[in-house]
């Protein structure tokens, strides 16, 4: 499933994506939801084990190595989760073009 997508994500969803905005992007200060560094949040219904894949806004970012710890760290705290598994890819790279509406406004650049 596509979240970035996905208009009314149920509430446990909601709960995980609400966690992972909270999680910041350190050279752009918006949260890495809406600068659409995730690329698929996927929840196992019955287990609720959460995988995500994740992207940086550059293969060089300084954070590299600790975003998606930071990532599967918050979304651990959220009340009901099971395990979490955060990748990381760099296909396909990251542009501006994947800024949420929000986003997009929070920059000025609408």
């Amino acid at each position: 499933m596509e979240s970035n997508n996905q208009t009314h994500p149920d509430p446990f969803e909601a709960r995980i994506i609400d966690a992972i905005r909270s999680v910041y992007d350190p050279e752009i200060p918006v949260n890495i939801y809406d600068l659409g560094l995730i690329y698929n949040l996927k929840i196992d219904k019955e287990t609720r084990d959460v995988f995500i894949l994740m992207t940086l806004t550059s293969p060089n970012c300084p954070v590299a190595e600790d975003m998606p710890d930071q990532v599967r760290d918050v979304v651990k705290l959220v009340d009901g989760v099971g395990s979490v598994k955060v990748e990381l890819t760099f296909e396909p790279p990251w542009d501006k073009d994947m800024l949420s509406q929000s986003a997009l406004l929070e920059l000025g650049l609408l």
